[in-house]
């Protein structure tokens, strides 16, 4: 009795909360819709090809010029990744922290030269593309590591725990951009965009990251890291969906465009899940397991995931949804995850997941915030972004009866935010949603999020850390 009594009080909070988002978010955009742009962030909202001087170099084969670089990315990303695996970070945040130092805020800004000649501006288009190739394949991997049953298991806790760590930054995110948009928004993004976007990049949570961290820490299989890895897995489903619906509502001409990209979505979500991946389970896994048909069939499932990408970017959404989703169909079989990852994120991992960190690099210009209120304001996101998710996973945690310290270390692995969160930054910039300044910004928040995940997690003695990390 006691305990059906517990968990009505646990759903009581869980609609508390919704309320008190839907009506704080409401608030704060019509507060917001009165806000008049002041203009001075049109000169901050810098495109990557003006990041870097001009290249005299015109003459070169753009083939020369990629595989150059190419070359480059991948032998410091992976320096920087051994370094940071010796201070004992995750080797991506070294990676992340390799295309900064490749971009204008160090290389550009100490030998502008050889920034020029190493990435012109012309070459950017391409780079992107293969950085994005990079990025979808990546996405597919994480679908793959999803386990539905798992999150099945795990759903009453974890909904509540993962909703808040999204509900409670998303309102703070939306609440700062009150702030904020007058300043760093580009000229032509409503303040309803700019809110938005703000909101569901605080509410990120890296999945992949998270589960490196468990698994070297030999917590994969304890109740706090399955815990973790559920409420992680339902964060990163629940925030996708919210991005589409946001790409949705900024990309469309008015309210009946928005409807149309939104009710697509769904119903492409319902396709895969209610009918595609019951009749690929049973195929691939046969496929892949016999010797003679496993290339020919990751072949398949290779252009599967391409076209479910290329399907939500025509759409309207962005074609990470569309690999991320595919990734989700996949059989849930321990055989077939290992094969795909072997495989799939081996190559996507080692060669274009560090051209995605340097594309990202070569926007970021730390150098724009040059001056005492500049840092002032990127310490304040970082602050609220710290607080919303740390502190809004931790309180939901122990509203669910969880202790306090492991309620403090949920909070503290659902504040990393790494890989994903570049990602869901880069479509900000690429939509004209974030200017310069504040894409600088909240890749600094990144960085900062995901660093202080280990030391945070050391100083409540959670887990060994391994030598691999």
């Amino acid at each position: 009795m006691s305990s059906k009594r517990s968990q009505s009080t646990n759903y009581l909070y869980y609609l508390a909360l919704l309320i008190i988002f839907g009506v704080g978010l409401w608030l704060i955009i019509a507060a917001g819709s009165k806000l008049n742009k002041s203009g001075s962030a049109g000169s901050a909202s810098l495109s990557t090809q003006s990041a870097q001087p001009a290249a005299k170099s015109s003459d070169k084969s753009p083939v020369s010029v990629l595989l150059l670089q190419v070359i480059l990315i991948i032998v410091v990303a992976k320096l920087f990744g051994a370094i940071f695996r010796r201070i004992h970070q995750p080797p991506v945040m070294g990676e992340m922290v390799a295309g900064i130092a490749l971009g204008p805020s160090l290389l550009g800004w100490l030998w502008p030269q050889a920034s020029a000649f190493l990435f012109p501006a012309t070459s950017m288009t391409t780079l992107g593309v293969f950085s994005q190739i990079g990025v979808v394949l990546f996405m597919f991997v994480v679908g793959v590591e999803l386990d539905l049953q798992h999150l099945k298991e795990k759903a009453s806790s974890a909904i509540m725990v993962s909703h808040a760590s999204i509900v409670v930054p998303f309102l703070l995110g939306a609440a700062l951009s009150l702030s904020l948009y007058t300043s760093l928004a580009p000229d032509q993004t409503s303040f309803t965009a700019f809110a938005l976007f703000m909101g569901i990049a605080m509410s990120i949570t890296a999945f992949p990251v998270l589960a490196r961290i468990l698994k070297d820490r030999g917590l994969t299989q304890s109740p706090l890291g399955t815990t973790a890895l559920a409420c992680a897995s339902i964060d990163d489903v629940t925030a996708w969906c919210i991005l589409a619906v946001v790409i949705a509502i900024v990309k469309s001409t008015g309210y009946s465009q928005a409807l149309l990209t939104i009710g697509l979505t769904f119903l492409f979500i319902a396709v895969m899940l209610l009918f595609i991946k019951p009749r690929v389970e049973s195929l691939i896994e046969k496929r892949i397991l016999s010797s003679t048909r496993s290339q020919l069939t990751l072949s398949g499932i290779v252009a599967f995931a391409l076209a479910c990408a290329w399907f939500t970017e025509t759409i309207g959404i962005h074609a990470l949804f569309g690999g991320f989703l595919a990734g989700v169909v996949m059989p849930s079989t321990t055989g077939v995850q290992t094969f795909l990852k072997e495989r799939i994120e081996g190559f996507s991992a080692a060669a274009l997941l560090p051209l995605f960190f340097v594309f990202t690099g070569l926007r970021t210009q730390i150098t724009l915030l040059n001056d005492l209120s500049s840092w002032l304001t990127c310490l304040a996101i970082i602050i609220v972004a710290v607080f919303g998710k740390l502190v809004g996973s931790m309180l939901m945690a122990r509203w669910t009866r969880m202790s306090w310290h492991d309620s403090f270390a949920i909070g503290v692995l659902m504040n990393t935010r790494g890989l994903i969160e570049l990602v869901v930054l880069n479509i900000g910039y690429d939509l004209g949603i974030l200017s310069g300044r504040i894409f600088a910004m909240m890749v600094i928040m990144a960085l900062a999020t995901t660093f202080m995940t280990a030391p945070l997690l050391s100083i409540v003695k959670v887990g060994r850390v391994s030598d691999r990390l």
